[in-house]
């Protein structure tokens, strides 16, 4: 078994590193964020693009530039699992999760595909945040290993396989 995260902090590391393994002929599976830019958005809004090629799902309800309530739509979230579990059968390399968040560590979410991943003997790389960071460690049984949030690191990680 192969897993590690990273803590992005708001960047969209793990996103420029999907493109770079793909430029380096490394197939991929699972979710990054999207580089989504529309100025009328709140900065939480998010959108994942389904790798290895889409389709872009928004994840976030629009609630407005002002709003502080939880903006997860759990049902695109749903529709961005339903996606990625079309092509978890396919041969892949690396299964990439932009964040192992809240609903991953209340036991839904994307937590299924990342055993489903490492089941198929792929490289699993999974952004969180301090938020929820003991409960991924807890899901991982402590076997994953921190990489830092830049590219060099992470593309050594997934190369090293």
């Amino acid at each position: 078994m192969r897993i590690a995260y990273t803590l992005p902090k708001g960047k969209l590391v793990l996103t420029e590193l999907s493109e770079k393994l793909r430029e380096n002929g490394i197939r991929t599976c699972g979710i990054v964020q999207a580089d989504t830019v529309n100025e009328d958005r709140h900065r939480c809004d998010m959108d994942v693009l389904v790798l290895p090629d889409g389709p872009q799902i928004s994840i976030t309800q629009s609630l407005g530039k002002e709003s502080s309530g939880c903006r997860l739509d759990t049902s695109a979230l749903a529709q961005a699992a339903g996606e990625v579990t079309q092509r978890i059968n396919e041969p892949f390399d690396v299964f990439i999760l932009n964040k192992f968040g809240e609903q991953e560590a209340n036991g839904s979410g994307f937590r299924d595909l990342i055993v489903k991943a490492l089941e198929s003997g792929a490289s699993v790389l999974v952004g969180t945040n301090h938020i929820n960071i003991d409960a991924f460690k807890e899901f991982s049984g402590g076997m994953a290993e921190f990489v830092e949030p830049n590219i060099a690191d992470l593309t050594a990680w997934v190369e090293s396989r």
